[in-house]
């Protein structure tokens, strides 16, 4: 299950719930009762391949288009 952040507005408190995407934007209470609270974008970076090995610039030299991709005489 997911987890997504809030603030609450009426303390500040930042918290965290654990909810199924589908009660993403459900109303939250924060831990101290309050119910004044806001959903926070979360940034997630994603790094690597698929089978989990690093990520690897192509082979070849040159970058692509009329950059030195050999594509223009």
């Amino acid at each position: 299950m997911p987890r997504y952040e809030f603030r609450c507005r009426t303390c500040g408190a930042t918290f965290e719930l654990r909810r199924a995407m589908a009660q993403a934007n459900d109303p939250a209470v924060c831990p101290q009762g309050h119910t004044d609270t806001t959903k926070l974008l979360s940034a997630i970076a994603v790094t690597g391949t698929a089978s989990g090995g690093a990520a690897q610039a192509p082979s070849g030299g040159g970058g692509g288009g009329c950059c030195g991709g050999g594509c223009c005489g």
